[in-house]
């Protein structure tokens, strides 16, 4: 590793001959194996940049020329040439290096971009705000895989670089025939074909030449003096032509690595804690919330012809693989393009199909306006199944699924359920399939699965899930948090403070009866793992006050802000949603509002008692 150490900043890369490029890749990509086998994250997107990374950053002067590396996960080689390689004994860690582009790390870092298909719309401001400010000499670079090609955003972003004058870029296309799995479409038909075009030769257009743009390739993306010479080309053809270049470069990902290189399922995509030698995971995997859903969706498929499975380039990150093993012709992969897949789902509901779109929570933000004003305005029987809701990890702040509730708050007919445990997640999931009168989503955690947790009784709908003593509290929890809530309980009950704790099961709209049941109660508690501004405790709160119910309302949950990287049990705690804390927040709310409560001659000590459990 002698080399690599060598490397701090991008400029001592502009220094090594062609034998040190060769030995500096080797390096690189061993010490990305060895590194994110002990933390995690993504592994194969940046074995297959390598060579890619390190000429980008020989002939471009980064942070002049920013960089913006779509979707994001593929830059950790420009992390280690950017002065940051210490940081990745602590990668994807709370106040750790993070596994994307940050802006707060670095100046190298242009943007902050973790979601799909935003760098050629990023370039192409950068590009007009250079024009307009006379920075002529400064080229903004776009690396984009062809995955990420598939998302609608980077086409409206090249109609508009296609017919811009005097605006210099250049997109450096990343085509490695995939992105979570082998991409998908007509896109992926002409890329095809273009790799197959020798450089140079006659062919038709590409259509991103026909678009407007000059067209560099095909290239191989692991060779060292056709990539440099290709990215000189489209430098010098940017800033003398104004007008953007794009350079179609042909990689593999998970290269140099056999276990990466011999997955065919994902090139070791994304990885947990694993064995460096094989790829594998170093314990034994637990189950988790998504193949629960995964199992349970094939049992549904076998019963009801009806219901298809909609992906946007996940498939088995959301669990539909085992559903389109049996049943191909009803599982479809739209690519990264999450609001085709809401309105095409809405077509397909229209055509007398039950659409089960499955998206993670984070991602399903981009289809807003396509579920409000396609599905629901349609009254359409969708089913969203949003995996990654609330708290997420180690991903960070992008990655959070801490919006949809506040966001499905908003929309008319829309029914929401969040499951506590998996075995009400398949109740649930036959319930939504079962609902033709709209749209139905179902909400549920990046977790292993854990054990059931049974209700005591049902009741209008709610499942009663504890009850202590007297009617002090009653906790509404959603999904979940019904774990930490029952915890909460058990330690209130302890101190003599009478608590009751119910799942709604389905969440939105808020079920009648919460309001009658909160009459017989001094406070009502709210817990969910999203944003406080819209969500559950808004909800309830309303209603309440719509029906005249004085009893007061303290909804917990997430501030309005990014959380940073971090293992779900940690930031839990820290915005206060462990059991541990939920009751020291109850004792200190009850004591705010009442004083001393009557049947506990010390209430502060439950909150001293917490306090000192922490």
């Amino acid at each position: 590793m002698t080399l690599l150490r060598r490397i701090q900043w991008p400029a001592d890369l502009r220094w090594l001959g062609h034998r040190e490029l060769i030995v500096l890749a080797a390096q690189v990509r061993e010490f990305l194996v060895e590194a994110v086998s002990r933390t995690g994250g993504h592994l194969g997107p940046n074995l297959g940049v390598v060579e890619l990374t390190i000429v980008v950053h020989r002939v471009f002067d980064s942070p002049h020329d920013p960089i913006v590396w779509d979707t994001g996960h593929q830059a950790y080689v420009h992390k280690l040439f950017t002065g940051r390689a210490a940081g990745f004994a602590h990668l994807r860690q709370t106040r750790g290096l993070s596994g994307y582009p940050s802006r707060a790390e670095s100046a190298h870092d242009a943007v902050e971009n973790s979601h799909a298909s935003t760098a050629l719309a990023y370039v192409d401001g950068l590009a007009k705000a250079f024009q307009l400010k006379g920075e002529h000499s400064r080229i903004p670079v776009a690396v984009v895989g062809d995955g990420a090609l598939t998302g609608g955003l980077c086409w409206e972003a090249l109609n508009n670089i296609g017919a811009a004058e005097d605006r210099p870029l250049v997109v450096v296309l990343n085509d490695n025939k995939r992105s979570y799995a082998p991409t998908v479409g007509g896109l992926a038909a002409h890329l095809a074909v273009l790799r197959e075009s020798p450089a140079g030769s006659q062919r038709d257009a590409s259509v991103f030449e026909k678009l407007g743009l000059r067209y560099i390739g095909p290239v191989d993306g692991h060779d060292f003096v056709a990539l440099e010479r290709a990215l000189l080309m489209a430098k010098q053809k940017a800033g003398e032509e104004r007008g953007a270049v794009l350079v179609h470069c042909v990689t593999v990902k998970g290269r140099g690595y056999p276990p990466a290189e011999a997955d065919e399922a994902d090139c070791l995509h994304a990885v947990g804690v694993v064995d460096p030698a094989t790829g594998r995971p170093a314990g034994r995997p637990a189950p988790t919330w998504t193949s629960a859903f995964g199992d349970e969706m094939v049992k549904v498929a076998i019963e009801r012809p009806d219901v298809v499975g909609v992906t946007a380039a996940m498939l088995r990150p959301v669990g539909l693989y085992e559903f389109a093993t049996k049943f191909p012709d009803r599982v479809l992969d739209v690519g990264m393009a999450e609001q085709h897949a809401v309105t095409s789902a809405a077509g397909m509901a229209m055509g007398g199909l039950h659409p089960v779109v499955a998206i993670y929570a984070t991602f399903f933000n981009r289809a807003f306006d396509q579920v409000l004003m396609d599905v629901a305005l349609h009254r359409l029987p969708v089913t969203f199944v949003l995996d990654r809701a609330g708290v997420t990890g180690e991903d960070g702040p992008s990655h959070h699924g801490m919006w949809d509730l506040s966001l499905l708050n908003l929309v008319p007919g829309l029914r929401l359920a969040a499951p506590r445990d998996t075995s009400t997640l398949r109740e649930e999931l036959w319930e939504a399939v079962s609902d033709g009168t709209g749209p139905t989503v179902l909400r549920f955690p990046k977790a292993p699965a854990g054990r059931d947790l049974p209700a005591v009784r049902r009741t209008d709908g709610l499942d009663v899930l504890a009850e202590h003593g007297t009617n002090d509290v009653l906790i509404i929890s959603a999904g979940a948090m019904a774990v930490e809530c029952v915890r909460a309980a058990q330690l209130l009950a302890a101190e003599r403070i009478g608590v009751t704790v119910v799942d709604p099961r389905w969440v939105l709209p808020v079920n009648p009866a919460i309001a009658e049941l909160a009459t017989a109660y001094a406070l009502v508690v709210t817990v969910e793992d999203n944003t406080l501004a819209g969500g559950m405790g808004a909800a309830v709160t309303r209603l309440l006050a719509d029906l005249g119910v004085t009893t007061p309302v303290c909804a917990l949950g997430l501030r309005p802000e990014f959380l940073e990287p971090g293992k779900r049990e940690v930031l839990l705690a820290r915005a206060g949603l462990d059991g541990e804390r939920l009751a020291q927040r109850v004792v200190q709310e009850l004591e705010n509002r009442f004083g001393p409560h009557p049947e506990c001659p010390a209430p502060r000590r439950a909150g001293e008692q917490v306090e000192a459990a922490l």
